[in-house]
């Protein structure tokens, strides 16, 4: 697959699955993409970042990891293909979608695989979900994201943005979406095809997104964590600084951490670089499951 803009360099993607559409009962149409590892291997549920889907987050680990594992990642509720729903966003509701993708692929358990805001959507899987999870991977991710006066203040402002989003004409949010979401991104072809992913986001859902992962604190709970885990600490995070991802990995007992060289956006930049650790991250998770 090598997605491109007319007059672009085409960005190269091998190993990316095609994607589809999966119905979840009750819930809704979310979209999952599938790499087939060894008969019998175990599988890696992957679930993505704040504004990212299950193609820009993991293109480039999808190759490396099937050699030992069965992949799954989804793309979350707002968040390219994934659920439209009038409902507030909630990361509860993630975790019941996670849960739901499982259940209908007939995938009784799985090791989930959370990168920034898909570190929280798989805690409250592992809480909400018990006997679907046997173990967890840590990506560029805590168990809290603010202090409570940055959260207050970036509370009031994505609740009345996600507000003038659901009565602003469909153009104006297009507007608003390409300079929140979009521009940040620059014009190689990988920009130009992160841009073309962004895209596919819903505006108001991906901001109501950004508060509940700045709202979320598993600190009270998640010293409970009873499975196998590893944390892929990304040093040079200025996202989600590498102490408040040590010290995930400091409240799990019998945590592994494994340190990677980069940035928050390390998965797109470096993808080579963060595959090779994630899956020495994924081997220590399996090697130790009952």
């Amino acid at each position: 697959m090598s997605p491109s803009l007319p007059g672009s360099t085409p960005f190269l993607t091998p190993g990316l699955p095609e994607g589809r559409a999966l119905e979840l009962p009750g819930r809704g149409t979310t979209w999952i993409r599938e790499a087939r590892g060894p008969l019998g291997a175990p599988t890696l549920l992957l679930l993505h970042g704040w504004t990212a889907n299950s193609a820009l987050n993991w293109f480039g680990t999808y190759e490396t990891l099937q050699r030992e594992f069965n992949v799954v990642a989804m793309d979350h509720r707002g968040h390219g293909h994934g659920i439209r729903s009038r409902r507030r966003f909630k990361l509860e509701d993630c975790a019941d979608d996670a849960a739901a993708v499982l259940e209908v692929l007939g995938v009784e358990r799985a090791i989930a695989v959370g990168y920034s805001m898909g570190g929280p959507i798989s805690q409250l899987l592992w809480r909400r979900h018990p006997k679907m999870i046997e173990g967890l991977v840590f990506c560029a991710t805590a168990a809290r994201f603010r202090d409570r006066r940055g959260e207050r203040a970036l509370s009031g402002v994505v609740t009345g943005l996600s507000f003038a989003t659901r009565v602003a004409p469909s153009s104006v949010n297009r507007r608003v979406s390409e300079r929140v979401l979009i521009s940040k991104y620059d014009t190689t072809p990988l920009g130009i095809w992160a841009r073309e992913q962004a895209r596919q986001n819903d505006l108001r859902i991906i901001l109501e997104a950004g508060h509940d992962v700045a709202s979320f604190d598993a600190r009270n709970w998640i010293d409970t964590v009873n499975v196998p885990t590893a944390v892929v600490l990304t040093t040079r995070d200025e996202t989600v600084p590498p102490h408040q991802q040590r010290q995930l990995a400091d409240s799990i007992s019998g945590a592994s951490v494994f340190e990677v060289s980069g940035r928050h956006d390390i998965c797109a930049t470096r993808p080579e670089r963060f595959a090779d650790v994630l899956m020495d991250a994924c081997q220590d998770v399996a090697s130790r499951l009952g």
